[in-house]
Parts: C-alpha cells; sequence; structure tokens
C-alpha cells in the first residue's frame, strides 16, 4: 500500500504542478495557481500520516516505509526549489519574463552551485533520517524491525555522502570555460594562405 501511495503522491506532485502552471499562465487564473501550488505540500502529509496509521496498526516496519521517508526528506528538500525552476520557465514561455538564468558552467560559480545542491542532499538526508529514527523508537530499539529502518537510514547517509564528494570535486577541479581563440589571432591565420600564394 504504502508503495502506491508513493507513486500516487508522485504523479498528483507533476499533475498539480502542470495544472498550477497552466492556470496561471495559459488560463490567468492567478489565485487558482496558488491554491493548486500550495497543495503540494499536503502529498507530503498524506503519505507521512499513511505511514503513520499503517505502524500503528501493526504493519511491520520493511523497506516501504523506509522508502516513504526517503521520498518525504527529498520532496521536503527539492519540492519548492523544482517548483520555482519550472515556474521561472513558464513565466517565460508563456508570461513574457526574462529568461531564467542558467546554472553556471565553469569556476567557483559552478562549485557555488554544487555547494547549494548538496545542501539541499543534506536536509534531505537528515528529515528522512529524522523520520526513519522515530519510527525506530516507536518500534522499539534492538528489534528486527528497527534494523531494518537503520538500513534506510544508511542508505540516504550514503547519498549524502556520495554527494558531497561529487560536490567538493567541483571546488578542488573546478571546471575551466573553454578558450576562445583571440580574433586577431584567426584573422591572421586567415591571411598567411593568400600571403603565401602571392595573393590568389
Amino acid at each position: 500500500m504504502i508503495v502506491t501511495l508513493i507513486v500516487i503522491c508522485e504523479v498528483s506532485f507533476w499533475v498539480l504542478l502542470a495544472a498550477g502552471l497552466a492556470a496561471r499562465y495559459l488560463l490567468k487564473l492567478r489565485r487558482t495557481s496558488v491554491v493548486m501550488l500550495l497543495c503540494e505540500p499536503l502529498l507530503e502529509v498524506v503519505l507521512l500520516v499513511a505511514t503513520a496509521v499503517d505502524l500503528r496498526n501493526g504493519a511491520k516496519p520493511s523497506w516501504e516505509h523506509g522508502l516513504a521517508a526517503i521520498y518525504i526528506g527529498f520532496t521536503v528538500a527539492y519540492g519548492h526549489y523544482t517548483i520555482s525552476r519550472l515556474d521561472g520557465w513558464a513565466a517565460y514561455r508563456f508570461g513574457g519574463a526574462p529568461r531564467p538564468a542558467k546554472p553556471p558552467k565553469y569556476g567557483m560559480p559552478r562549485a557555488r552551485h554544487e555547494g547549494k545542491l548538496w545542501l539541499r542532499t543534506l536536509l534531505a538526508g537528515a528529515v528522512a533520517s529524522g523520520l526513519l529514527q522515530l519510527a525506530i523508537w516507536y518500534v522499539g530499539n534492538g528489534t528486527s524491525a528497527a534494523d531494518a529502518l537503520r538500513l534506510w537510514q544508511l542508505v540516504a547517509l550514503r547519498a549524502v555522502g556520495i554527494h558531497g564528494v561529487i560536490a567538493v570535486t567541483y571546488l578542488l577541479w573546478p571546471k575551466k570555460a573553454p578558450t576562445e581563440e583571440p580574433a586577431g589571432r584567426a584573422a591572421t591565420a586567415e591571411r598567411l594562405p593568400r600571403e603565401h600564394s602571392g595573393g590568389r
């Protein structure tokens, strides 16, 4: 049941987002779009409540509950960011707003961008681990169910660590912008064949 609910929440997230942006920029129903977009966090609340009720009714904690915690953490950390980015592109495409700036590609600006994304992943891991710890306390330490939930805490920690290593690489080895050939040098190189051929 939990996995099915996760799928429903994910599909509903994108449906509500698309409907909200369409209402704002195509139908010019700004208030309606705000209501739709404000419903997005309710999806995580529904999933959280359903998971808690499932455990309270005697369900044995399993990978499904761990996956639900990971999903909630990811949505808390990246949900608003995703909505803001897509809203900016919709405003540009349909509302006449300036084109949104793309993420930087090179140098320290790219490193800072990756660092900010890692902080979101850190938040996602913290939320997921916190929810899993609450579930562990609920079922009791030292049980097989608690051990299964701790494995998902390790999954969250591993994801934070891997993303952190990737982000650090951009800081230690910043990607350099491709160097363009100076215009004067290119023009000189173009004249050389003519000069050697006697101007023909």
